[in-house]
């Protein structure tokens, strides 16, 4: 639908020839309507020149949405969009992001804002001109008052570079409609989807215009493409040569602009009952390529379109289905509710244009927030604002609220490896339990305000659904490589429910990705390693669903012991039987049926958009650096933490800490600081993460047998307690063996028994297998028969 010009008044005869008078009353209006060209342009310009603050908060407040009241009249009488005009040219960029409901707000553009809708083609590039010519006379008022850096020579500079530019409007903030609602009657409209971006192509060079050259007089012709088709000249324009299909493409002197594909999937909460996920495909161009990347939530401006599809490429048959995609005007990333990624994890990538009032909305907020961040009990009332439905559970918030701020990446450039180790920032933390005690809605609020957070369960995923796994391309043809969950949530947060339900082969892919943070692919002849940078939360329930606490940690878990021991923090979330914390438990959670207002015990809690921006704030502005004072207090808390195996009456020292602690301990003080907004880490920050540490170790690596720290426990399954009474089981089995009795062998049931009736302490069967095991790996003893007729026998050595 390209502009025509069509008579606005016309009282001619049909057939008769236009007259000057009626002449001068032709209009450029949209074809087949009556809507004005140039009464839009007026109308834009009105806009942008009248449009104040007080506009939007009356319009706001008569749809009952609540704002902030303003510090000053003045404030209302600001010229929103004329200051950004200003801003722009400071700035130097050329997107002017325009939020529709501004147009609403301001009574004569309402006509506009529909218009808008109806026929995005054709007003869009109106308001690009609108846009420039105001460029350029805010330039010249600027100029003749002398403002600022636009006098003389420098203001006449500044014009001209206006001049040479291309300005763009990107219009945003409509109704967003679900992908799978988009009809056939939404085709060339304005339409909003939000969704999750599961795939994105590499950029694609989409030509503007082509150059043609004769091969025979080398005489040159540029052909513009119009709607994606190039009118190639059948013969040579000039009447000298006019040679037939002597007309090459010159590539290198065509005009490419920057285009990418990119598909958003339905987010997970939009999908209806018992429906699988719609996805759409998304064309994007120039500044907008590469703003978002797999695993983004987006709000994505668009016009829909529809084009037919040939049967065959050489052919001019089409089918009568038509392929739909969205070529995208404005990208609006992630949500006022989810915390924003960690931009360390991005590197060289366009940051989309951000608006000033979006900007000057954020200078507010970041006000609010320093504020917020100057209070002594800050740690307490972030706490406490995790998960506010959720009864006490202190520790556990405090470790995962540290967990949201993360510490800070590094690379060390001197050290091996060409280019030094690069050390994680992310803090992994493990959540094991009794049933009922509220595992999973810890991890579900996490995934709601983490950024880019994918949330699992273990028995429903796989290892290509966690990593990555080839698929062929439906266009292309070609096969290509799909990111899987962990890879989507780089950058994030992956909520894992039911840990210790995942297959075998599933979990052995998360010992790379939680360590070095990568993930490593050789398939189908890609070989590549992707990025994983993410923080994982799991949550999982012991053997029997009911913790032992006779028992260890791993003899509780079903889990290998190398990957329990890559967790920073680990906690046991049990069930303990106390009336009066059941009491306040139990009113608590009727409390919340009856009216859905959590008792906080009369203290406040942040909301959880203003806790997601401080989140975001401070994993984007802050990177804290360890002080002196904070190097010597790790240096004592690792010694310490050590120093805790230390046993005068044993000749043996048992393992309290490995060098994963101190890194844990590091990780865990630069999210303390981070949390203060402090630049440094200061000794009151490893104090805290200390305790922390010594808590969460307490309770996982206990030996229930001795009551002491055993870090053994975690890292190989077998504290040094047990290895220990293993051994003087071993050298008793042996004795028997070269008694009298045992000289031909003991059934296993007998030698069982044997052992029980002289030990203190009972031996279970599966103790006594492992040690007959290892006794028959070093070739002392062997064991003939199967089940109950077992027989150990021992090898003479002569």
């Amino acid at each position: 639908m390209l502009p025509s010009s069509q008579p606005a008044q016309s009282n001619r005869e049909p057939g008769s020839v236009p007259s000057a008078a009626d002449t001068e009353d032709l209009t450029r209006v949209v074809w087949g309507t009556n809507v004005s060209l140039s009464e839009s342009m007026a109308s834009f310009s009105n806009f942008i020149r009248s449009f104040k603050v007080k506009y939007r908060v009356a319009f706001d407040r008569e749809k009952g949405i609540a704002v902030p009241a303003m510090a000053t009249p003045q404030e209302g009488e600001r010229l929103l969009y004329e200051e950004l005009l200003r801003k722009m040219r400071i700035t130097g960029h050329t997107n002017l992001n325009l939020d529709m409901v501004n147009l609403q707000a301001f009574p004569p553009t309402r006509k506009l804002h529909s218009q808008l809708i109806k026929y995005p083609q054709e007003i869009i590039p109106v308001m690009d001109q609108v846009l420039k010519d105001l460029m350029i006379a805010v330039a010249e008022e600027d100029a003749s008052n002398g403002m600022e850096g636009m006098v003389g020579d420098e203001g006449e500079e500044e014009i001209n570079e206006i001049q040479g530019k291309v300005y763009k409007i990107r219009p945003w903030g409509g109704d967003p409609c679900n992908m799978r609602d988009l009809n056939p009657t939404d085709t060339d409209k304005l339409v909003t989807i939000k969704g999750l971006v599961i795939r994105a192509t590499p950029v694609i060079p989409d030509m503007k215009t082509a150059f043609f050259r004769c091969l025979n007089c080398s005489h040159t012709v540029q052909v513009e493409i119009d709607r994606g088709r190039i009118e190639e000249p059948g013969r040579c324009p000039r009447d000298v040569c006019s040679g037939v299909g002597t007309m090459s493409l010159v590539h290198n002197r065509s005009e490419f602009a920057d285009r990418q594909i990119i598909r958003l999937q339905e987010t997970p909460d939009a999908v209806p009952d018992g429906q699988t996920p719609h996805t759409v495909s998304l064309c994007v161009y120039d500044e907008l390529v590469d703003v978002s990347k797999p695993g983004d939530r987006l709000a994505v401006t668009g016009i829909f379109r529809s084009v037919p599809v040939r049967v065959n490429p050489r052919q001019r048959t089409i089918r009568s289905l038509f392929k739909t995609y969205i070529d995208v005007v404005h990208v609006k990333r992630g949500s006022s509710q989810r915390m924003g990624y960690d931009k360390s994890t991005r590197t060289g990538t366009g940051e989309g244009e951000e608006s000033a009032a979006a900007r000057s909305k954020s200078e507010e907020m970041e006000k609010k927030l320093l504020e917020l961040s100057k209070r002594p009990d800050i740690y307490d009332v972030l706490a406490r604002s995790l998960a506010p439905s959720i009864w006490e559970m202190d520790d556990v918030k405090k470790g995962i609220l540290l967990q949201l701020f993360g510490g800070t990446n590094k690379s060390i450039a001197r050290g091996g490896g060409g280019g030094g180790p690069r050390y994680r920032g992310d803090i992994n933390v493990l959540l094991v339990g009794d049933p009922g005690t509220s595992k999973s809605q810890i991890l579900q609020y996490v995934h709601k305000i983490a950024p880019r957070g994918v949330y699992t369960s273990g028995k429903g995923s796989s290892a290509v659904g966690l990593t990555a796994y080839v698929t062929r391309d439906p266009d292309s043809k070609q096969l290509v490589l799909e990111s899987g969950a962990l890879v989507l949530s780089d950058g994030g947060v992956c909520c894992i429910d039911e840990f210790d339900k995942m297959s075998h082969a599933t979990r052995s892919v998360l010992h790379e990705v939680m360590e070095q943070q990568t993930v490593s692919i050789a398939k189908a002849g890609i070989i590549t390693t992707l990025n994983a940078r993410t923080s994982i939360l799991a949550a999982a329930n012991p053997i029997g669903s009911r913790y032992d606490r006779n028992q260890s940690l791993p003899r509780n878990l079903d889990l290998p012991p190398t990957l329990i021991s890559r967790f920073d923090l680990l906690y046991l979330v049990l069930d303990r039987i106390d009336e009066a914390s059941d009491r306040r438990l139990a009113e608590h959670l009727v409390s919340l049926y009856l009216e859905d207002n959590p008792v906080t015990a009369g203290v406040d809690i942040i909301p959880m958009e203003q806790l997601s921006a401080y989140i975001t704030y401070a994993r984007s502005k802050i990177s804290p650096t360890i002080s002196e004072a904070a190097a010597d207090a790790l240096v004592t808390a690792y010694v310490a933490l050590r120093r805790l195996g230390e046993d005068p009456r044993a000749s043996e020292k048992t393992i309290t800490a490995t060098t994963r602690q101190l890194e844990s301990l590091i990780r865990l003080s630069e999210a303390h600081a981070r949390m203060r907004f402090s630049p440094v880490v200061e000794a009151e920050d490893v104090k805290e993460s200390n305790r922390l540490m010594r808590d969460a170790i307490h309770t996982s690596a206990m030996d229930p047998t001795t009551g002491r720290i055993d870090m053994s426990l975690l890292n190989t399954g077998v504290g040094a307690n047990q290895r220990r009474l293993r051994g003087d089981l071993g050298k008793e089995v042996m004795t028997m063996l070269n008694g009298p009795v045992g000289k031909k062998g003991m059934k296993w049931a007998d030698a069982l028994a044997a052992i029980n009736e002289q030990s203190s302490i009972s031996v279970d069967s599966a103790e006594f297998g492992e040690v007959i095991r290892a006794l028959e790996m070093e070739g002392q003893v062997k064991v003939i028969g199967e089940r109950d007729r077992r027989v150990i026998k021992r090898i003479s050595m002569d």
